[in-house]
């Protein structure tokens, strides 16, 4: 084929389509200082160096403001730019309030040098879609800075970009091998008739929209598809041909119409040739993204043993509620169409913690409900299951064995079987399925004599007589093991993190609950430093989370301690002064991070690169995970003023994603970046961190075989593990366990995991925190039973020599 001949074809093709071109956004619009609305301040001229005919200089006071007026063509983000200056040698945080909601708390505006020494801070927010008002008003006694002038500039949201290595695929792959694509691939159509992808689509409105399909096709064949919206076909055999190379990228649109709400958009190969690459769907005008309104207070009625009925007041929203997603705790067990639904196998006798949130037909999820806790009926009289054979153990590791043990049988059926430390009850391993397996490989501490016997468990909770014990068996010896533990301080409530001073004098520990920051020797001595301020609670999981000091901090010229913690609108990473004795201050470092009951991920932590990385939870919308436009879902990398780092693989803030909960963030001694995740029913995860990577959910959750996706280096079923924090001491990573109630030992060997075994099984309850000693071979671990999904009693951190 000639290739000028067939670009002018293609040219002359998307003319005689309408092809969408893409909006371009508008220039910065300035709005001068003494032109807004000033109280408590003047115009002055004084000093060298501003725009326009002045600036304001705002009274020394608490409560003094400039309010600028700023016209959106749309709805969309602004980006905001305030240039000020600061001739004082403190900072003077403003509260920045767009339309009358503070979006940025105690904004940072720190000296200049000079009052004739300009600067400009910039941070983003979501404008309406007319006249905005945006007031900065000085958080502190020492007033704000003097204004020049705010620079506004918009982005519209007159169109909504889907990426195809994020839709649905059959008969495909996501590759990156070609330059040019966006977002983090492009999708390779098999070479087969009927490879397609689908893509969700969502409309703010009803009513014929563009589709632009973003593509490059190598060769020179054309290779048409047939597009589809919601079942139907609004254009078959459409042609897409050769592009001229496979980095040589063109669009192609057409008309179709779509419903309010959520959409199918599916491109069809029709021939043996298969589709071009595909890089993303443009689709003109903006999408649904209004969230449905929080169901009400949900109550339980009708309870039995197994079964309760779960009511709410229902949602509303713009287009229409088409689902509600029935969590206990953070783990979604039931969707429902609508209230009242009866949940069904339930646990008998036990304590359930239901919250209820609304899904539109776009993905939108409001947030949650109140929760509601009820409590099942016991089971009515039953047999217990029979007593399982004794277990036979072999194939003893330094770290497992295999146990084997006749079948259990009921009336009803055996759930599971647990194989317990005779000499402590403690649960080993639990073996679940329809029916269960009698044979586990079972993680064991080294160096320790063993005896085992199995418990079964109906489907009316109800526990076997235990087996017989097995015969006596010794593990082998191995390093790198936890030994018995001190206790460091007790009397803590929910203690969320641990991060030690440069110097590793004293370590500073968190309250979830309380917005307490603590400082804490080694030998114990604990003084509370100050709380964070504008930090609030999700009644779950939400909270004071994280923390970490600056790398370079001194307690002098760098004071600056950094925290992620949930506010009003979101979840947040602030920065305070802390001068080793008292926290000061407050700075808001990077906000539009979603937040929910649970999903709110929270551990941060400064590489070996001087960058501050972030994990975020998808905040139990689970389309926020493969979006990259999302900040939730993801392991953020950023500098210290909230900027995506240098080098970040897409040139946003985000490192990689497809993360439902992530927790734990260490790096081993090779700088590689290690995280624990929490998965929902089936499997928890430990993943090597990769840049630009898609660690799967909601797609996957543990181990799976979808194209362009990560697999874990390893799995744990939910019962074992629930991770949280994760700490490496020489090639070993020491992973805290909630639900699990122990501490997992995971052996690395380079990128892939060798051995894996637990320590004390239940002594110490649901684990948290845990962080390695410096200059030492020892960690610190902290318990969580007196948060809401624990036992109600005081916590504990304990430090471990790992020997």
């Amino acid at each position: 084929m000639n290739f000028s001949k067939s670009r002018a074809c293609v040219i002359a093709c998307l003319l005689a389509l309408g092809t969408t071109a893409v909006p371009a956004n508008a220039a910065p619009t300035r709005h001068e200082a003494e032109n807004a609305t000033v109280s408590q301040g003047v115009v002055d001229s004084n000093h060298a160096g501003y725009s326009g005919t002045g600036f304001v200089n705002g009274d020394n006071v608490a409560g003094s403001y400039t309010e600028w007026t700023i016209n959106a063509p749309s709805a969309g983000t602004a980006t905001l730019a305030f240039r000020y200056a600061n001739g004082t040698g403190a900072d003077r945080p403003s509260d920045i309030a767009v339309n009358g909601t503070t979006v940025a708390a105690a904004r940072s505006f720190p000296a200049t040098g000079a009052w004739s020494t300009w600067a400009t801070v910039t941070l983003t927010a979501q404008v309406s879609a007319g006249a905005n008002t945006i007031r900065a008003t000085a958080a502190g006694a020492g007033g704000n800075p003097n204004w020049d002038y705010l620079d506004a500039e918009v982005q519209s949201s007159n169109f909504t970009d889907y990426q195809a290595e994020t839709a649905t695929i059959a008969q495909g792959v996501v590759e990156s091998n070609h330059a040019g694509f966006t977002g983090s691939g492009f999708v390779n159509y098999d070479n087969v008739t009927g490879s397609y992808i689908e893509f969700a689509v969502s409309a703010a409105t009803a009513g014929t929209q563009s589709l632009t399909f973003r593509f490059a096709n190598g060769t020179t064949t054309d290779r048409p598809m047939t597009i589809t919206v919601n079942g139907t076909a609004v254009v078959t055999g459409r042609s897409f041909p050769g592009t001229g190379a496979w980095a040589t990228w063109q669009e192609i649109s057409v008309n179709a119409p779509l419903n309010a709400g959520g959409n199918t958009v599916r491109a069809t190969a029709t021939t043996a040739n298969g589709g071009p690459n595909l890089d993303r769907l443009r689709v003109s005008g903006p999408g649904d993204t209004e969230k449905p309104t929080s169901p009400g207070q949900p109550a339980c009625s009708a309870i039995t043993h197994n079964a309760l009925t779960l009511d709410w007041p229902p949602s509303t929203d713009n287009i229409g509620v088409v689902a509600y997603d029935i969590y206990h705790q953070g783990q979604q067990i039931a969707t429902a169409t609508a209230p009242p639904y009866r949940l069904t196998e339930l646990n008998p006798d036990f304590g359930y913690q239901l919250s209820v949130f609304a899904r539109d037909a776009s993905g939108n999820v409001s947030l949650s409900s109140p929760e509601a806790n009820c409590r099942t009926l016991p089971a009515p009289a039953d047999d217990p299951p029979s007593q399982p054979g004794q277990p036979a153990v072999s194939g003893v590791q330094a770290t497992s064995a295999t146990v084997t043990w006749a079948a259990s049988t009921d009336d009803n059926g055996v759930r599971a079987y647990l194989v317990r430390d005779h000499a402590t009850n403690a649960v080993l391993a639990t073996v679940t399925g329809t029916p269960p397996a009698t044979t586990a490989s079972v993680p064991l501490e080294c160096a320790r004599t063993y005896q085992v016997h199995v418990v079964a468990r109906d489907t009316a909770n109800q526990l076997s007589t235990p087996s017989a014990p097995s015969a006596s068996f010794t593990t082998a010896g191995c390093g790198s093991v936890p030994q018995t533990p001190a206790s460091i301080a007790g009397g803590w409530d929910v203690p969320w993190d641990i991060s030690w001073a440069p110097d590793g004098t004293y370590a500073l520990v968190t309250e979830r609950d309380t917005f307490r920051v603590f400082k804490v020797t080694p030998s114990g001595t604990k003084t509370q430093v100050g709380t964070v301020p504008n930090t609030q609670t999700t009644g779950g999981e939400g909270g004071l989370m994280g923390l970490d000091f600056s790398p370079t901090w001194n307690g002098t010229t760098d004071q600056e301690v950094f925290f992620m913690h949930t506010a009003s609108e979101g979840n947040r990473v602030a920065k305070m002064n802390f001068n080793g004795t008292t926290l000061s201050g407050y700075a808001s470092v990077l906000q539009g991070i979603d937040k929910n009951r649970y999903h709110n991920g929270g551990r941060i932590r400064f590489g070996p690169d001087g960058h501050l990385y972030v994990a975020t939870g998808d905040a139990q919308q689970s389309g926020n995970a493969p979006d990259l436009d999302s900040l939730n879902g993801k392991i953020l990398r950023i500098t210290k003023t909230g900027a995506a780092a240098p080098g970040n693989p897409f040139g946003t803030r985000v490192y990689s994603y497809g993360h439902r909960n992530p927790q734990g963030l260490a790096w081993d001694s090779a700088g590689r970046l290690w995280s624990s995740e929490l998965g929902n029913s089936s499997r928890d995860e430990l993943n090597l961190i990769l840049p630009g990577r898609n660690y799967g959910w909601p797609t996957c959750e543990g181990t799976c075989n979808t194209s362009g996706m990560t697999n874990p280096k390893h799995t744990w079923g939910v019962a074992e593990a629930s991770p949280s924090g994760i700490a490496i001491v020489g090639n070993t990573i020491f992973m805290a366990a909630l639900r699990g109630q122990r501490l997992w030992r995971i052996v690395l060997n380079g990128e892939s995991v060798s051995t894996v075994n637990s320590y004390f099984n239940g002594t110490y309850g649901r684990l948290r925190a845990v962080e390695k000693v410096p200059g030492a071979s020892a960690i610190w671990f902290g318990s969580t039973n007196s948060d809401n999904n624990g036992n109600g009693s005081a916590d504990t951190i304990r430090r471990s020599a790992i020997q």
